[in-house]
């Protein structure tokens, strides 16, 4: 049975309990719609979409990006290293892997996914964090305060759903663009599934990349 976390809690994923050879990460989220009266249903502006991304950062054991990708003009671009995005949707290792960008979060179950064999990920690896990003929610005036029904969940092999993060938006959200969401760090045994839902008002995972270089 999966395990319902809230904020600040976490849950192991023991691999003499689950097939962790393939886990899938999968994030889904709506849009508060605004209440309109019938003539503005008619003649009122489309709602606006959402393009909510999803990025992991490889930590090694001092819970630090080692690899900031290929270089250009001397300056790290980010790409084929340590961090998965939409720049870079697959890791070099072939063990994790972004599957595409939902551009609305329209419709039931996971909007984005994230696959990671995470028993065959290099022990170099000891953590994996998970930032959601609302692109251009800066400039647009997009932010987690209009996001509602958000969860991170992790799924085995077997399609069991072990644990399940839900965080809805609210107030406390508002004009908070980014989302620390959550983290995988290696254990003995497996790995555990730490629920975080710490938010910024950036609209870009560079700024939560600065705590881990």
């Amino acid at each position: 049975m999966s395990v319902s976390l809230r904020k600040g809690q976490g849950v192991s994923l023991r691999k003499n309990e689950y097939d962790l050879s393939s886990v899938t990460i999968g994030l889904g989220w709506d849009i508060n719609e605004e209440k309109k009266g019938f003539l503005g249903s008619m003649f009122g502006k489309k709602e606006e979409e959402y393009d909510l991304d999803v990025i992991a950062f490889l930590c090694n054991a001092q819970g630090k990006v080692a690899d900031l990708g290929d270089h250009e003009n001397g300056k790290p671009t980010l790409v084929n290293g340590d961090i998965i995005f939409f720049n870079s949707l697959r890791h070099k290792s072939g063990n994790i892997w972004l599957t595409g960008d939902n551009r609305t979060g329209a419709g039931d179950g996971d909007d984005e996914q994230i696959i990671v064999k995470l028993n065959a990920l290099e022990p170099r690896y000891e953590k994996i964090v998970f930032i959601v990003q609302i692109y251009n929610g800066e400039r647009l005036n997009q932010h987690f305060g209009k996001v509602k029904n958000a969860f991170i969940r992790a799924v085995d092999a077997r399609n069991i759903e072990m644990a399940r993060f839900d965080l809805s938006g609210g107030a406390t959200f508002n004009h908070q663009c980014s989302m620390l969401f959550a983290e995988l760090v290696r254990e003995p045994d497996g790995w555990k599934l730490n629920a975080i839902g710490e938010p910024s008002a950036s609209d870009t995972f560079v700024t939560h990349l600065k705590s881990y270089i």
